[in-house]
């Protein structure tokens, strides 16, 4: 197996790993939290998101791409990284007064204290991992992720089930930070600089600054909803949003995330060594249409058996809400793949230039359905989502090659596999509805048929899903599969 698949691999057991804990902690979760303190924490998290996104000015992308990385640039990075930890977490506990009593929810000031705890250690899990991300050592990094993850949802269940309410999953994310931390000790015993440094922050700043601005600009589109939601409407719709957004965010957690951390320092690879660039790019867009188009078209068929069975029926609201946003996230697929290849060559102003125009597009779509509520918004995101995907393809042709052909090509395929994949959910509304009674049954009969569904049209179409599956079963059992 190749270095790059080695790495995809361990990155993808990664997220399946996380995605389990996290999927069955959430179960627990919305059962034990109501929909108002699940908006709560949410509006707090996505107010802190924006904080987040300064917290290390772009250091670790620095680290990871720098291609004559020294000890002094090293310390440098750390520097960067401790210091605004520390400065973040002073302004999170100054803010946490006046933003609860803004949205007047008194609950905030807790879980803002608590967060700001987080905001002080995490430099101290960021700066090893940065570095493991540029050596590839994603077996490491799973360890790190694992212990996190396990600790979140134990602490989450644990607090809520003891009655703490949503302060549960503040010290939850603060607990697993500190996991996080002692993992990557126990595992990996990275041997880093770790005494502070004033040269060469003007270096890591330089560079950060222009990521920082398009992560700032990410983290504004992601929030705008649950923030105007919050405060147009009421915290009930704000939570049920996020519940609906979190089923279909599974997908950028399963597979974007793991694609997009191995995509960063790979196509950096690739653009040091002056390789094609054309025929990878096309190669992940196929695979990522395919996998996403799959999931999302049954998710937009199968909110409510789905929803039912992990959230519970106090989130029934939700589900109409869910359907539309995985046809927006759909719709925004292609579009996800870009940034890390376009990061990695270095074309880093038109990465800002893209982000900028496709969050004026997401905030006005959310301005104008915030203010009907939470079915308007999830339907005007729609919209937005296929101006960003068109966005991103014209940024991309302009610094990695490849044909209009190609790419049709390559979506086409995607879609037959996504209509294979709908089979199953589709056998399941013509029986018993789009809310039909026995949820385990239509659940099984739509994941079964559908994951069968779109490995045959994946076979017949030539998709590079199905060409991984024959690697994979290759690499397994040393012969390709009938």
């Amino acid at each position: 197996m190749s270095t790059t698949r080695k790495a995809l691999a361990l990155s993808f057991l990664d997220r399946y790993s996380g995605l389990v804990i996290h999927t069955a902690s959430s179960m627990v979760i919305a059962r034990l939290l109501t929909p108002s303190q699940i908006g709560v924490y949410s509006v707090t998290m996505v107010l802190l998101g924006f904080v987040a996104t300064f917290r290390d000015l772009g250091a670790g992308q620095y680290l990871v791409q720098n291609k004559a990385l020294t000890e002094e640039k090293m310390r440098a990075t750390w520097s960067v990284q401790l210091g605004l930890g520390l400065f973040f977490a002073a302004l999170v506990l100054a803010a946490a007064a006046p933003v609860a009593g803004f949205y007047g929810e008194p609950q905030m000031v807790d879980i803002m204290l608590v967060l700001a705890l987080n905001f002080a250690i995490t430099p101290f899990s960021a700066y090893p991992y940065s570095w493991l991300v540029r050596e590839m050592r994603f077996g490491s990094i799973a360890g790190m992720r694992f212990a996190s993850a396990l600790m979140h949802g134990a602490t989450a269940i644990g607090l809520a089930w003891l009655g703490y309410g949503p302060i549960s999953l503040a010290w939850a994310n603060a607990l697993s930070t500190v996991a996080a931390i002692v993992t990557v000790w126990l595992v990996a015993r990275p041997s880093l600089p770790w005494k502070p440094i004033m040269r060469g922050i003007g270096d890591v700043i330089s560079f950060g600054s222009k990521l920082t601005a398009a992560s700032l600009l990410n983290t504004l589109a992601k929030g705008a909803p649950e923030l105007l939601l919050g405060k147009l409407q009421n915290m009930t719709q704000a939570g049920l949003f996020s519940r609906g957004q979190g089923l279909v965010a599974m997908f950028q957690n399963l597979v974007l995330d793991a694609v997009n951390s191995v995509a960063l320092p790979y196509f950096a690879r690739q653009s040091r060594e002056a390789r094609d660039l054309g025929v990878s790019f096309l190669a992940a867009m196929e695979l990522i249409t395919g996998l996403g188009w799959a999931f999302f078209s049954a998710i937009a068929l199968m909110a409510y058996p789905v929803i039912r069975i992990l959230y519970g029926p106090q989130w029934d609201d939700a589900v109409d809400a869910a359907r539309w946003l995985a046809v927006a996230s759909a719709i925004s697929t292609p579009a996800a793949i870009c940034s890390s290849p376009l990061i990695g060559i270095g074309a880093i102003n038109d990465v800002i230039k893209t982000t900028l125009l496709t969050t004026i597009a997401t905030l006005a779509a959310t301005a104008a359905g915030a203010l009907s509520g939470l079915l308007a918004l999830s339907q005007c995101l729609i919209a937005a989502a296929a101006l960003t995907s068109a966005l991103w393809m014209y940024t991309v042709r302009k610094h990695i090659p490849f044909t209009p052909g190609a790419l049709l090509a390559a979506w086409g395929k995607s879609l037959l596999v996504a209509a294979g994949a709908s089979a199953g959910s589709i056998a399941v509304i013509l029986n018993w509805g789009w809310r039909p009674g026995d949820l385990f049954a239509a659940t099984l009969i739509a994941g079964l048929g559908g994951a069968l569904g779109a490995l045959l049209m994946a076979r017949l179409s030539g998709h590079q899903l199905w060409r991984e599956t024959e690697r994979l079963w290759s690499a397994r059992f040393g012969k390709r599969p009938a």
